[in-house]
């Protein structure tokens, strides 16, 4: 976006605050930003859906979270690992391959990885109670909200405040492999404090971001690319809840 059509879309939204005339070019700027974050929330509403069933249906079926479990060791199958680490490589194949694949393979990749979430996250309906995490994830849901609206809503540039939201974030997982050497219960306390702080915030600067990005001339992006920001953007807003709602589960999980 230029500067002069910066200074148009905000003179515009100022102006509707004063019950004054809009242009109509700034209807159909404010109309597409709109339009653009329903798609981002209701595919992430889905891919949220797909997670939580398929979570449920492993953890209700024997025969499918064993498949995920080596009887001999106890730890992870062939296809437990394989469940585990698939998610990190549909991240990268959807942001790096974001150019050349089509609005209908992001899609299927999102709901892929959705799907390979859910059954990672099932061996948590086995370690803690059902109401435990029922009710951290009404608390999730509600932090993540509030954020969600903050960042949609405020006129503070958060770009230097999600920049520290990064580094916190690679400061957790350098923090958490060490402690996997350690075993620091402590540490794991810590580190979980801290991403509750760092996922909440990166939350309202992810949403003020994609509002960013889509005032920066959607009409000037084909309706393929606009599918497929869209489902980019669903799955950061994925990550940011999910991550969230892990952390808040080890203060507020109670373990069976």
């Amino acid at each position: 976006m230029n500067y002069k059509r910066s200074i148009f879309i905000n003179m515009n939204t100022d102006m509707e605050n004063k019950g004054y005339y809009v242009p109509e070019q700034g209807y159909a700027v404010m109309a597409a930003t709109k339009s653009f974050m329903a798609q981002v929330f209701l595919w992430m509403t889905f891919a949220m859906a797909v997670t939580a069933i398929t979570a449920y249906m492993f953890a209700s079926s024997q025969s499918l979270i064993m498949s995920l479990r080596n009887p001999i060791t106890g730890g992870l199958s062939g296809l437990g690992w394989i469940v585990t680490l698939a998610p990190i490589g549909f991240v990268l194949l959807m942001s790096f391959g974001f150019q050349k694949l089509s609005p209908a393979l992001m899609a299927l990749l999102f709901i892929a990885f959705s799907v390979l979430m859910g059954m990672s996250l099932s061996f948590i309906l086995l370690v803690y109670t059902a109401a435990s995490v029922y009710k951290t994830f009404a608390v999730t849901a509600a932090m993540f909200g509030i954020m969600a609206v903050l960042g949609y809503t405020t006129k503070t540039d958060l770009t230097r405040f999600g920049s520290l939201m990064m580094m916190g974030v690679f400061g957790i997982i350098i923090a958490m492999v060490i402690n996997m050497f350690l075993h620091s219960g402590t540490m794991d306390y810590i580190i979980s404090f801290i991403g509750v702080l760092v996922f909440t915030g990166l939350t309202a600067y992810d949403v003020q971001k994609l509002k960013k990005m889509s005032l920066s001339g959607m009409e000037e992006t084909g309706d393929g690319n606009v599918r497929k920001l869209s489902i980019m953007g669903a799955l950061t807003l994925y990550l940011d809840f999910i991550n969230l709602f892990l952390f808040l589960l080890r203060f507020l999980g109670n373990r069976r």
